[in-house]
């Protein structure tokens, strides 16, 4: 259900009479100085240290020094400090392990301290087993809140209305629908392993015999979109993908556009294929226009919208809620830092009638799960479901925040006034928070609810609050780590430390960047050592390969592709005229990330300043009886 207002605004916006600060894009009519994204790339530039460079990774300065600066340029940071407080009461785990966490992709369903109280729950769960013991066929057996059946798992079971779901999958469908702002009037959901199956079964079940193209926007190799397009091939599919521009990697805007705008001016019968499309890039943070959502629909495809990488709270944002795509692919999983397993949902569309029903009589059942609750609430399901099932509530742990202090505004020059540097960033990123048509029932059917704080943290915060400390930690954190510079003093000039791959400092990019560490010499530092020296410093990354890059001079490609020492792929579609993936370091800004975690990701990097930090890795862990670091 939508309400007239915004029944009205998406007429609109299919018009094409949106104005581009809607889309995410400055007003090019305004003058480049007054804009909000002008004062903005300025204020992230002074936010370490007016004109710093640092060519040592003992002149950096020290956090509470750098984080009294960062909160100079970002004067909104504060309104932040209710994260902080959740991140202390919920999830001090991350305080006493020192763990920084910057290799999550998906929303954290549950909180640390609500597992802490927990065990009870599961023995007491297990005991009610007539068995007195975990059922055989659960997955990882013993796990928290829920296990994973693969047995006799079925799509039927979930879309098709045929009564074999168990309460507490219905529940924790409900709870999930409600976060990603979707009505379970409009759409139905699967729970899958993973991303990757959700991806898998919508190309299995997708009629790519009829609507005969699949065309994929990732500037990445992705394991998950291989599987779909290798399951489509099969079914005689025509795959393309779209190209990225080197250096920045934004989307080639005029490839894309001739792939999926139709030369027809009558309408088809049939649609032409699926459109898979991501609002930014996972690796990367490259945001890409809702736009595209509505010209692939205009121009007769289904689209699907991958949101694995959108933040907590981005589909309540105005786009989203006005681009309704046929189907959604999202991950959730278990604890943020604690405990990675979860499961990936796929959504569809209700008004696809043709495509539900071939999922209902599918037999195809790979990557598809149940949900197997270990609490007593929702016994197992050899046994009769309770009618009358209550959410326990439990109470936060009384520990003591003990976060970076906000430096006293008085203290501190006061450039613009709050409100209005809010007003201005929002608009420019498009960021409008909406009402939703389930909020009715947040009050109606709480004690009717799964328990999800994860979930609920992240509503009680809302859209506003993750987006403005988001934005602020990934460009301090991309600024910073372009400051850090070899000294050279043959050539009389400073060598960049890091490359960065995508947006530099860019107001609505997104919470994600991709990067390479690279020595004196100018030669790569390979990012599968990067990520195994971080990982020992208690800092968890991720690394991938970008692909599908387009350059506009082929001596400057063989350039780039010498300097980065491309790995040689295979070709996995017909529009990729080379094999070249370029290898990199990626983290990504959570909602619980703080200021603490981007600055020692930070310190870390700078410490590659050192020409022999490597060397001297190696022998350290080799000192403590360990064998050399094997990449």
């Amino acid at each position: 259900m939508q309400s007239p207002c915004i029944r009205e605004a998406s007429k609109a916006c299919l018009r094409g009479c949106c104005r581009p600060l809607f889309l995410g894009l400055p007003d090019s009519s305004l003058p480049l100085a007054s804009t909000p994204a002008y004062n903005f790339h300025g204020a992230t530039q002074t936010s370490l240290h007016p004109n710093a460079r640092f060519s040592n990774h003992e002149s950096i300065p020290s956090l509470n020094d750098a984080f009294t600066y960062f909160v100079r340029a970002y004067p909104l940071y504060p309104d932040t400090q209710q994260i902080d407080q959740i991140r202390a009461d919920e999830y001090n785990h991350l305080a006493l392990s020192k763990h920084v966490c910057l290799d999550y992709n998906g929303q954290c369903l549950f909180s640390y301290a609500q597992q802490q109280s927990f065990p009870m729950a599961t023995a007491a769960a297990y005991s009610s087993s007539p068995s007195g013991s975990p059922p055989p066929f659960l997955h990882s057996p013993g796990s928290p809140f829920f296990n994973i059946s693969h047995r006799s798992a079925k799509p039927n079971t979930q879309v098709g209305n045929c009564g074999q779901e168990s309460e507490f999958e219905s529940r924790i469908r409900s709870r999930i629908m409600r976060f990603m702002n979707l009505s379970e009037d409009d759409y139905a959901m699967v729970f899958t392993a993973n991303q990757s199956s959700a991806f898998k079964l919508l190309a299995d079940t997708y009629p790519f015999q009829y609507n005969r193209n699949l065309v994929t926007v990732y500037d990445h190799k992705s394991e998950a979109v291989e599987l779909m397009v290798e399951s489509s091939k099969k079914k005689g599919a025509r795959i393309s993908s779209a190209e990225f521009l080197w250096p920045n990697l934004t989307l080639a805007t005029g490839k894309l556009r001739r792939l999926i705008v139709s030369k027809r001016k009558k309408k088809r019968k049939t649609k032409r294929g699926l459109f898979v499309f991501p609002l930014q890039s996972r690796l990367t943070g490259t945001p890409y226009s809702y736009q595209w959502l509505n010209i692939a629909r205009e121009n007769d495809w289904d689209v699907c919208l991958d949101t694995c990488a959108l933040g907590a709270k981005d589909m309540e944002t105005l786009g989203l809620s006005l681009f309704k795509p046929e189907f959604l692919i999202s991950s959730f999983y278990k604890i943020f830092g604690e405990n990675p397993s979860g499961f990936g949902c796929l959504f569809i569309k209700k008004s696809n009638v043709s495509f539900i029903e071939s999922l209902v009589t599918s037999t195809s059942s790979i990557g598809v799960i149940s949900l197997i609750s270990t609490s007593p609430q929702f016994p197992f399901p050899e046994e009769p479901e309770s009618t009358e099932i209550k959410t326990e509530q439990i109470s936060k742990p009384g520990l003591q925040n003990q976060n970076l202090a906000i430096p006293e505004s008085s203290n501190l020059p006061k450039i613009r006034e709050d409100a209005e540097i809010e007003e201005e960033e929002l608009s420019i990123t498009g960021i409008v928070e909406i009402g939703t048509p389930f909020e009715s029932a947040r009050s109606t059917n709480t004690e009717m609810e799964i328990n999800c704080r994860g979930l609920d943290h992240a509503d009680s915060v809302g859209l506003r609050l993750i987006s403005i400390r988001g934005r602020y930690l990934i460009n301090w954190l991309t600024n910073a780590l372009t400051n850090l510079q070899h000294p050279n003093a043959e050539e009389g000039f400073r060598q960049g430390l890091v490359r960065i791959y995508g947006p530099k400092i860019q107001i609505n990019r997104g919470p994600a960047v991709a990067f390479n560490v690279f020595d004196w010499k100018g030669e790569k530092v390979d990012p599968s050592m990067v990520q195994k020296l971080a990982d020992r410093n208690n800092i968890s990354l991720s690394n991938g390969f970008l692909k599908h890059t387009s350059f506009s001079d082929k001596n400057e490609e063989e350039f780039e592709m010498r300097k980065e020492r491309v790995v040689e792929g295979e070709r996995t579609d017909r529009s990729e005229k080379r094999h070249c993936w370029i290898s990199v370091v990626t983290a990504g800004v959570g909602f619980l990330t703080n200021f603490e975690d981007v600055y020692r990701l930070w310190a870390f990097v700078s410490r590659f300043l050192d020409a022999d930090f490597v060397e001297k890795e190696r022998w350290r862990y080799m000192a403590l009886n360990q064998n050399t670091i094997e990449v």
